[in-house]
């Protein structure tokens, strides 16, 4: 089971409780501002706006490690996201989601739900991580994968009890 036993900071630095989260089917992603799968930020905050009053919540993790994608400061990232996209779900500060010094949220995620063939690393930006409500399930998409065609996975999570 995953657990939320993970305090983070978000982009203005703001300590973030994953406790509070606990409940809810929960959209966790690794993001980007320079990549290609960038306009997935619009998808996104369209199921964010859609699900989150029946108890879903999505959370981005910028990361710097696929293409070097995400090179900014956090002010950077935040400026980006005000200028290009409206974005209210939130948004933690820049981590890492393979190797040894990788985030222990996202190291937790991939044993749990492993990609391909059972690799465990991350591939690109965008890699999308489904929790269940009892956090007991985690399913693993694709950066291939838009925010609109996982829409039905989400759905279905929150009819479940």
């Amino acid at each position: 089971m995953l657990t939320y036993d993970y305090v983070f900071p978000l982009l203005n630095g703001q300590m973030q409780d994953l406790m509070e989260y606990e409940g809810k089917v929960v959209l966790i992603v690794n993001t980007a501002s320079k990549c290609g799968f960038t306009p997935q930020y619009e998808g996104l905050e369209e199921l964010y706006r859609q699900f989150r009053d029946e108890g879903f919540v999505i959370l981005g993790f910028p990361c710097n490690q696929f293409g070097e994608q995400e090179p900014g400061t956090e002010d950077d990232i935040t400026n980006f996201l005000e200028c290009n996209y409206t974005v209210t779900f939130p948004i933690f500060k820049k981590v890492l989601v393979n190797g040894e010094n990788a985030n222990p949220l996202f190291k937790k995620l991939k044993d749990m739900a492993p990609g391909t063939m059972g690799t465990k690393d991350i591939k690109w930006n965008f890699t999308k991580f489904l929790v269940s409500r009892d956090r007991k399930n985690v399913i693993r998409f694709a950066s291939t994968k838009t925010p609109d065609s996982i829409r039905g996975y989400i759905a279905d999570e929150l009819m479940k009890i």
